[in-house]
């Protein structure tokens, strides 16, 4: 129970054991006074489920994956949909919470989970041995197989046997991949995206493609280009991945599975989106017998693959292509575009002062200290800046150290930058002649005074072009936060293209938007420049 209400309730009640007793001999004002704390405890018992319908259960996915499973909806870009969507709200709705969907990059869902930033996984994660050994997993929710597609023309290609020699592509980290790299003599290519291997297999690059079947189903049955071929290859249940202590919650969710496929809702919402088999129908079976014979059919049966097939099917004309992209802009512009500027400016401040106190170190400090500026800079920039990020956002949490996932975006990107500044700032004050130092120590100067007055300030307007190369480069590199949870502009460039078979159009619109967020940055450095260059000579500066 709400502190709020354990705190009420016992008044509630001792209130009107009093009442019951007191009332004839208490005052108006006690009375009043009741009569309000009645009213307000009545209100709280009455509001009581609606606060724990509230909970949310936080839960992860990646929208950027695609059909059926999580995309943003054609119609409303901002509004993501899907058919595990609809399963975990009524997943939610068994629980009494509410479903809250958190964005992150697939193959970092499970690192994520176990660093707590949600409580589920749910997104066509198969059941296998070694996700065992790191997470919990509920019953399965769906049963399939792989599935293979080919081109139209194609006549060798049946199964998995006749891929020898053949240049396959599949989803990365997938169960696809680890059976297509067991069978020998199979060039594998992997990918991020589901829908790429489908548009390289139709314009050649690939010989063939081996998916999950509810992909195959969206991806490959709608293209006139391709076709699907042979039996389904394996067997896989997708589960809902849950941390290893959470056994209490785990228990929730296996009971509301059971009644979600006892009630025949997961065969509705199944139905809906055209993916039911008998596989799946043959598993809730052995869990629930006599639920399918319980099972109403869909009141809409394949209506959500009919919109997404007509959707990437359509032949547009140039003024629904305009319109189309008139709808780009919205979450363009007001999801992603903030989040990218945010990022890139906190960032770059974070790498601007501790470029300089680094560099400073490096000239300057005691030796041990110099040394260990130096390392700093030769580590930074020799390590992946991918790498870097993982470490803080997803090693972090293992000795008690947790930032948010801005936070994370911020310290990676600006750690990073800062050993770039800190050589950009060593070469201007290495730049400045020895002299100057020499004459304003022997003026009376502390050499920090010197520093501060006299060196630092002529090195910081010689750095001025370097730092704001290194502002754009920031810029451009904070696409790359999207793998701890960021959804900034990128991000959202993959998600609307994905959708909408539109990689070129909504490609030039963010770049243009990045250009666009750029361009006062330089107009703004080359002002400073100009403002502080101390040759005023024609040719020698730049045009603000």
């Amino acid at each position: 129970m709400p502190q709020a209400i354990r705190g009420i309730a016992p008044a509630f009640f001792s209130s009107r054991s009093r009442k019951v007793r007191d009332l004839p001999h208490i005052g108006r004002q006690s009375r009043e006074t009741i009569l309000v704390r009645l009213a307000l405890s009545l209100l709280c018992l009455l509001l009581a489920p609606m606060i724990y319908a509230q909970q949310p259960l936080r839960w992860g996915g990646d929208a950027e994956g695609g059909a059926p499973y999580l995309l943003p909806n054609p119609k409303n870009p901002r509004e993501i949909i899907g058919f595990e969507i609809d399963l975990m709200n009524a997943l939610a709705a068994q629980l009494n919470r509410r479903s809250v969907f958190v964005q992150n990059q697939w193959d970092g869902l499970i690192p994520g989970l176990q660093r707590g930033n949600y409580e589920l996984v749910v997104n066509g994660l198969e059941i296998t041995d070694d996700r065992k050994q790191q997470v919990n997993f509920s019953l399965p929710y769906y049963v399939c197989g792989e599935q293979l597609s080919v081109r139209v023309e194609e006549t060798g290609i049946h199964s998995l046997v006749d891929l020898k020699g053949k240049v396959v592509g599949t989803l990365k980290a997938s169960l696809a991949q680890r059976i297509l790299e067991q069978a020998a003599g199979i060039e594998v290519r992997s990918y991020e995206n589901q829908n790429n291997p489908y548009d390289d297999l139709a314009i050649g690059r690939l010989q063939a493609v081996l998916m999950d079947a509810p992909i195959a189903v969206y991806y490959s049955k709608p293209n006139p280009k391709l076709k699907i071929v042979g039996e389904s290859i394996g067997r896989m249940e997708y589960g809902i991945a849950l941390r290893k202590h959470d056994a209490a919650l785990l228990q929730q969710v296996n009971d509301a599975l059971l009644a979600l496929i006892a009630t025949g809702e997961l065969r509705r919402i199944y139905d809906k989106w055209g993916i039911w088999n008998k596989e799946t129908g043959e598993q809730f079976e052995k869990l629930v017998p006599g639920s399918q014979a319980q099972a109403a059919p869909s009141a809409t049966p394949g209506a959500a693959m009919k919109d997404f097939t007509e959707n990437i099917t359509k032949q547009v004309t140039w003024r629904e292509r305009l319109q189309r992209w008139r709808i780009y802009l919205p979450p363009l512009l007001l999801q992603g575009a903030p989040m990218t500027l945010l990022i890139s400016l906190l960032s770059m401040a974070l790498a601007v002062a501790l470029g300089l106190a680094v560099a400073l170190l490096n000239l300057y400090a005691p030796l041990p200290l110099q040394w260990l500026a130096r390392a700093y800079v030769e580590v930074m920039r020799g390590t992946p800046l991918l790498i870097q990020l993982y470490l803080i956002f997803y090693g972090l949490p293992n000795i008690g150290i947790r930032f948010s996932p801005l936070v994370a975006a911020v310290l990676g990107l600006g750690l990073n930058y800062a050993a770039y500044e800190a050589e950009n700032y060593r070469a201007g004050i290495q730049a400045i002649p020895r002299g100057q130092m020499e004459a304003a120590l022997s003026l009376g100067l502390t050499r920090w005074q010197a520093l501060r007055h006299v060196i630092v300030p002529q090195a910081l307007r010689l750095v001025i072009p370097p730092v704001t190369n290194d502002f754009i480069a920031l810029f451009k590199d904070s696409s790359i936060v999207s793998v701890i949870t960021m959804v900034e502009l990128t991000k959202v460039y993959g998600q609307l293209a994905a959708t909408y078979y539109d990689y070129i159009g909504v490609g030039l619109l963010t770049a243009a938007i990045y250009f666009l967020m750029g361009l006062p940055f330089v107009r703004l450095a080359r002002w400073a420049e100009a403002k502080l260059a101390t040759d005023k000579r024609a040719g020698t500066v730049p045009r603000a």
